[in-house]
């Protein structure tokens, strides 16, 4: 179920704890419903306690900008899951954690192994007693307490109806050895309930990383740990991938810079002015991206949201650009979806299809989108695509969500209170991103009892056949031999989470992924795979089968670490096979042996029989049963 993320609100109560966090707030997410946000913040000195808060930021981030930064990692599709996951350690010794990353919340929460209305998720839940330096946050008059008046306590609720709610401790968190921060002691909330999405999503809780001092990035900029300023970087469509920083990092010589305003709103807002259709301004007013809390961002929230006027100009101007194409219902009968047919699969070539979108800013400067930052595949049509931006009921908020960012590297500089963006390969980002400044480490694998490795190349061996020359071969399947291995017997794989893996991973279809031979011995599983031709292809192109041959053959498949580690046995590659004279020629040979029996025999008599045969053939439709629609038929 895709899971719509939104942004934090700061609605009802906001308690500013001495201590430095927040006891207790409410949030609201979108399901596809109108953006709902509060008129005011009720505490009336907020904006001025932020900005001495802010003052005291930039005076000692003056002084130290030379702090070091945690490098993370993130992971998941956009458009699978609905959000990005990174990996967070809790706890002596560490217990390790799946969060999605949300610009819009403050707390960052875990399930508690105390909870009796959580949810299955990725990982164990947290268990306060068996870490060394756990330590709850004793009640006090400044935060909402627990039922025995021992513990201050947290509360999310989102506008779908899905919620959680804990207590705060505070304990070690470490960022994994990609990271140059050493473990540190922090807040986070302790779940004991959730219900709703929250209930039913995989990932194992939230990673706050909006404005308030519950924030991961707030209480670490406290310390004086990281720099003011935090980045990310979302990977492609059906790539899935991309990187985090928190701290600060130089930004490239090209990347566009906006304002924000941060005693507007606690959400981080940029100053939209105008979109561009195919170069052609939409005659809109500036103010409509202003309205209210203006044009916010948020990492949690998948799609993007306009207001009434500026969605409807936006979806006029892409459809008088594509008017070629065929307009289809979409995936998903209980939204109106704006989708089209007939793009074609490949992403890389959208480009050439669909118009380029451009988002100015007041400052004059531009963010170029590609298709994949305003479309979403559709999940029943071949080559068809859907909007991903939507009106946002009657609510004047912009709110641009994670699709908006795809292969963009976005740096929220707080410091100096702008956000920059900079297109680039964020799935690639550990090993390509150039920025002055960041030193990019070799992937190493996170502190845990269960680590990922691969064997090296000369376990590995590819058998290859005699004749294959790069891209002379057509390739009918590539198949390869993977060896898993796991700690407990009851963490037996999944197979099926592991076949989406490895298409992510290789860029295919989930469908040209097939388990071909499992079997198992103790906790060892050996399994055997094969990548087959697209849909309706007859063998892998030459673009696909060399990606893949480079992928395998230099080891780069990243086995997330809950499927336990592999080691990569061997893998090969089967040619399509060249068919004899007999067998490329059979159907010419028939049809012309057919046309001279034909001519032999009374051809009247044959011929108005063929004739009555094609008229009943086409209009023939079976008795008590509906012809689907061919755009809503399953791949």
């Amino acid at each position: 179920m895709v899971w719509l993320r939104s942004f934090i609100l700061y609605c009802s109560l906001i308690l500013l704890i001495t201590q430095g966090f927040v006891s207790s707030a409410l949030d609201f997410d979108y399901h596809r419903v109108p953006v709902i946000i509060p008129l005011q913040l009720s505490t009336p000195n907020v904006s001025a306690h932020r900005k001495a808060f802010n003052s005291d930021y930039n005076r000692r981030q003056l002084q130290n900008s030379d702090l070091p930064n945690a490098r993370m990692r993130l992971y998941d599709d956009l458009l699978s899951n609905g959000y990005y996951t990174t990996r967070l350690f809790i706890g002596t010794p560490p217990q390790e954690f799946a969060l999605i990353v949300d610009t819009g919340s403050t707390v960052t929460y875990v399930p508690c192994s105390t909870c009796e209305q959580c949810g299955k998720h990725q990982d164990p839940r947290f268990q306060p007693e068996a870490s060394s330096t756990y330590k709850p946050i004793k009640c006090n008059p400044s935060c909402d307490c627990d039922d025995e008046g021992k513990q201050c306590t947290y509360e999310r609720r989102y506008a779908e109806m899905s919620s959680s709610s804990g207590v705060l401790a505070e304990d070690v968190i470490s960022f994994g050895n990609e990271s140059e921060l050493t473990p540190k002691r922090a807040i986070f909330g302790c779940e004991n309930a959730e219900t709703g999405d929250l209930f039913r999503q995989r990932a194992d809780g939230i990673m706050g990383l909006g404005r308030g001092r519950l924030s991961v990035v707030d209480q670490l900029v406290e310390k004086n740990i990281i720099s003011y300023s935090f980045s990310l970087c979302y990977g492609g469509m059906d790539v899935g991938g991309g990187a985090m920083v928190l701290g600060r990092i130089s930004p490239p010589p090209d990347m566009v810079f906006t304002h924000s305003d941060p005693y507007r709103s606690p959400y981080y807002n940029i100053e939209l002015k105008e979109l561009h259709v195919a170069g052609k301004r939409l005659k809109l007013n500036p103010r409509i991206f202003n309205g209210k809390h203006g044009t916010v961002l948020d990492s949690g929230t998948t799609y993007a949201y306009l207001p009434e006027a500026a969605f409807l100009a936006f979806k006029d101007a892409i459809m008088k650009e594509i008017h070629f194409l065929k307009h289809i219902h979409g995936p998903d009968p209980n939204y109106n979806d704006v989708c089209f047919s007939g793009a074609g699969r490949d992403v890389s070539q959208l480009s050439k299809i669909f118009p380029e979108v451009n988002m100015v800013f007041g400052n004059g400067q531009k963010l170029s989108l590609s298709p994949e930052n305003y479309l979403f595949r559709h999940t029943k049509v071949s080559g068809a695509y859907c909007l991903g931006i939507f009106q946002n009921g009657k609510d004047p908020t912009t709110l641009l969500g994670g699709i908006i960012v795809r292969n963009t590297l976005v740096t929220y500089d707080r410091e100096n209170d702008k956000i920059g963006f900079w297109k680039t390969n964020c799935s690639e980002l550990w090993k390509r991103l150039q920025v002055p400044g960041v030193p990019v480490p070799a992937p190493v694998v996170p502190p845990s009892s269960n680590k990922s490795e691969a064997m090296p190349p000369a376990k590995a061996p590819s058998v290859l056949p005699p004749d294959f020359v790069p891209g002379e071969l057509r390739i009918r399947i590539i198949t390869f031999d993977m060896l898993i291995s796991v700690n407990n017997s009851y963490m037996k794989p999944n197979l099926s989470e592991v076949a989406e893996f490895i298409a992510h991973e290789l860029e295919v279809d989930n469908l040209q992924v097939h388990m071909l031979n499992f079997t198992s011995e103790g906790n060892n599983y050996h399994v055997r795979w094969g990548i087959f031709p697209a849909e309706s292809a007859d063998y892998i192109s030459n673009t696909t089968a060399m990606n893949i041959i480079l992928q395998l053959r230099d080891h780069r498949l990243q086995f997330p670490e809950r499927f336990g580690s592999y080691q990569l046995v061997k893998w090969k590659i089967e040619p399509q096979r060249k068919l004899t004279w007999w067998q490329e020629h059979f159907w010419a040979v028939a049809v012309g042996v057919l046309s001279a029996l034909l001519v032999s025999l009374s051809g009247i008599g044959i011929w108005m029989v063929w004739r009555h045969r094609q008229a009943t053939v086409g209009t023939y439709e079976p008795v008590g049963k509906s012809v689907p629609e061919q755009e809503l038929q399953p791949l």
